[in-house]
Order: C-alpha cells, then structure tokens, then sequence
C-alpha cells in the first residue's frame, strides 16, 4: 500500500509476504517500492493500520498545511509564501524525527521556550482537542478500513 506522495517519490507504503513469496522475490518487490519512496514490511494484520497512518494521512497533513497557511493569510501573509512556509516547515519537522531518531514529543518540548508563544500555542491545541481530532480520525479511518476489507 503506497501512499500519494509517491508522486514525489517520498512515499511510504507498507508491504506484506506470505509463505509463498521468494527471498529473491522479495527483494524485487522490495527495490520496486522502495523506487518511488521508503518502505516497510509489516504483518497483513497490520494493513488497516497503515491505511490510517500511511495512506490516508496525507490529507491530514495538507487539511493542516493549509489550516496554519489560511491563519497567515489572515494575518497578512500572501498566500503563496503561506503556503511556502507552513509546507516547509511540516517538511523539516518530519525530517528531524526521522533523521535525529528524537520521540516527537522531546522535538515539540525543544521548541517550547517557557513562557513562550509556542507552549501558549501548543497548549491551546491541547484545550481544543487537536490531539484528540487526529486520534478519533484514525480510529474512525480505521474501522472504515476494516470494514471495507471483510467485504470483500
């Protein structure tokens, strides 16, 4: 299951062998995913998971890039630079997780200055559900998944 940005060739899919699969297969199929992207191999069990969390998060993430970019606009922030620096910095912050190996939450706590507007923000995301919203969405995301999987 690739996700999306495969267009870009930063996707993240999920793969599964059985029994029947080849080594040398599986090396084939392997280079194959990992040629538009990254990949992992995961138990078949976990597909409706990865559904919610690979494939169907790319549209979380643009709903947020362009929630953070409608705010500047609002401010006075011309669109286009809105756009520009709310999907760099979605872009640089998941680099930093995966290239520092940090737990999200220790990165978050780096940018929190005590006292600052960045905890005041985070907070506030915190009093409105932001956390909660995401985690209902993949659980509603996933139910719909394996829904759609025992019907066939």
């Amino acid at each position: 299951m690739p996700n999306t940005p495969a267009l870009v060739l930063q996707a993240m899919s999920a793969i599964s062998f059985d029994d029947l699969v080849s080594e040398e297969d599986k090396t084939c199929i392997t280079s194959i995913f990992n040629s538009f992207g990254k990949c992992e191999v995961v138990d078949e069990t976990m597909m409706d998971a990865i559904t919610c969390v690979s494939g169907s998060s790319p549209a979380y993430v643009f709903m947020f890039i362009e929630a953070m970019a409608d705010e500047a606009v609002a401010q006075g922030l011309p669109r286009k630079q809105a756009y520009t620096f709310a999907a760099q910095a979605v872009l640089g912050s998941a680099q930093m997780v995966l290239e520092t190996g940090m737990h999200p939450g220790a990165l978050k706590d780096m940018v929190c200055s005590p006292g600052g507007t960045t905890i005041d923000a985070v907070c506030e995301l915190e009093r409105t559900g932001f956390r909660a919203s995401v985690e209902s969405a993949m659980r509603v995301c996933n139910e719909k998944s394996k829904k759609m999987t025992e019907g066939k």
